[in-house]
């Protein structure tokens, strides 16, 4: 096992050597002609469908939403998925379209292309359904933006969406306006209704690293509108270390490894938090086209919600938060994917609800922690925690990288993720054969 620096126990990764660099050197480059013109499907961008908080769905009635994500990896040609995973009636779409964002709503022309579904412009997605585009060519750059834009003609309650985009994207009056250069805004929202994915063949590609987890990876604390969350500042890493993988994030504020949304206990919340980690890693995380690679961050809320977000009966040990991490690393190596497990960062003081810190918590913390450094389950190791943590305080954030709820970190502290990610484990990319 892999282990990234800092740690606590054992040997810093050593500096990689001419077999590693000659590696990368080899991911690098670009596939031979015809592997390139097929172009196996990677993803470039995800966000995990989760309800809507119970007061916020959104309703829309003859409105074109133009939806801005930013991509992680380029290619040849591009495809869309949308999610209707949670709602209980069928939402239909009289168009939709894609095309690489000119600024702010506004499109370039010549980029703009029609997507169709099974060869139809119009699209129902049924309750609890899912439907991917078609393939259009498209030269879609690495880390740019891309918007896709959807006609919903009719009264319309989405109740599937992903709630923390940390990007503005754009709802317009009244008609079909997905194809319009310049897109005439009436409203701005920060989610992303209905759309889950965003996949590139066609371009060179190791293959797509998704990350695993909750809000940290979701990017609560970074700023919004530019693209400073953890997974995209890694996006960069990546490519500008010559590595052309794409990043995908699989994070969903709130959410817990071993039990779901809390919404029997607070009904201002519902299902909002989504299903829990073991649940969804399938669909959300493993499922993404291309996956060779998963980080695991995830078990903060399983420690800090009982007693603060849910009873305290849902209190979790040691041995359960380990045994769940390991259950998720034993499906990600089923599926040959490489995995890459992470500790829990200090959230003493944290200021969202009262309750979440104790010193009974923060010793189970350290219990996981300590464990997870040496855990073999792991193809590599992440220590968030010496990463993160004040080091004259360190059940605490640093303040340095403290976004100011003293749990998330700021742009600064994600940086520092990105920064000591292990980079011998893409270079090291063969079949897992076992622990």
């Amino acid at each position: 096992m892999m282990q990234a620096s800092p740690v606590a126990h054992g040997k810093p990764l050593r500096s990689l050597g001419l077999s590693v660099l000659a590696t990368l050197a080899c991911l690098a480059a670009p596939p031979a002609a015809g592997a390139a013109e097929g172009g196996a499907w990677t993803g470039t961008w995800a966000a995990s469908p989760q309800p809507p908080i119970p007061a916020g769905a959104a309703r829309y009635d003859n409105q074109t939403l133009r939806l801005i994500v930013h991509t992680s990896l380029g290619g040849r040609k591009v495809r869309v998925q949308l999610s209707n995973r949670y709602g209980d009636a069928p939402v239909t779409l009289g168009a939709a379209h894609v095309a690489r964002r000119a600024g702010e709503a506004d499109i370039v022309p010549q980029s703009d292309r029609t997507l169709t579904f099974r060869g139809r412009a119009a699209l129902t997605l049924p309750p609890h359904g899912s439907a991917t585009s078609d393939p259009v060519d498209l030269d879609v750059p690495a880390r740019g933006d891309l918007a896709v834009s959807l006609y919903l003609p009719g009264p319309s309650l989405i109740d599937s969406t992903h709630i923390l985009a940390k990007q503005t994207s754009y709802v317009s009056p009244a008609g079909d306006q997905t194809g319009a250069a310049s897109f005439p805004a009436a409203k701005k929202i920060r989610a992303w209704p209905l759309l889950a994915r965003v996949d590139v063949a066609g371009g060179p590609s190791a293959g797509a690293l998704v990350a695993f987890g909750d809000s940290l990876v979701d990017g609560d604390g970074s700023s919004t509108d530019r693209n400073a969350r953890w997974t995209d500042q890694l996006a960069t890493r990546l490519q500008s270390a010559g590595l052309n993988v794409g990043v995908l994030n699989a994070g969903l504020i709130g959410n817990r490894l071993l039990r779901s949304s809390p919404g029997a206990t607070h009904p201002e919340i519902g299902a909002a938090f989504g299903p829990a980690g073991l649940e969804r890693v399938g669909p959300d995380a493993l499922d993404l086209a291309g996956v060779r690679w998963i980080v695991l961050r995830i078990g903060t809320n399983d420690l800090a919600d009982p007693g603060a977000l849910s009873p305290a009966s849902e209190s979790v040990t040691a041995d359960d938060l380990l045994s769940g991490l390991r259950r998720l690393a034993e499906l990600a190596h089923r599926r040959r994917v490489k995995v890459i497990g992470a500790t829990i960062p200090p959230f003493e003081g944290a200021a969202i609800v009262p309750g979440m810190w104790s010193a009974e918590k923060e010793a189970t913390r350290l219990r996981v922690n300590d464990a997870i450094r040496g855990d073999r389950a792991y193809d590599a190791v992440i220590d968030l925690d010496r990463l993160l943590r004040d080091p004259d305080h360190p059940s605490r954030l640093d303040p340095r990288i403290d976004s100011g709820d003293h749990i998330h970190p700021n742009d600064e502290g994600y940086r520092r993720l990105a920064d000591a990610f292990p980079l011998e484990v893409i270079a090291s990319n063969r079949p897992h054969s076992g622990p």
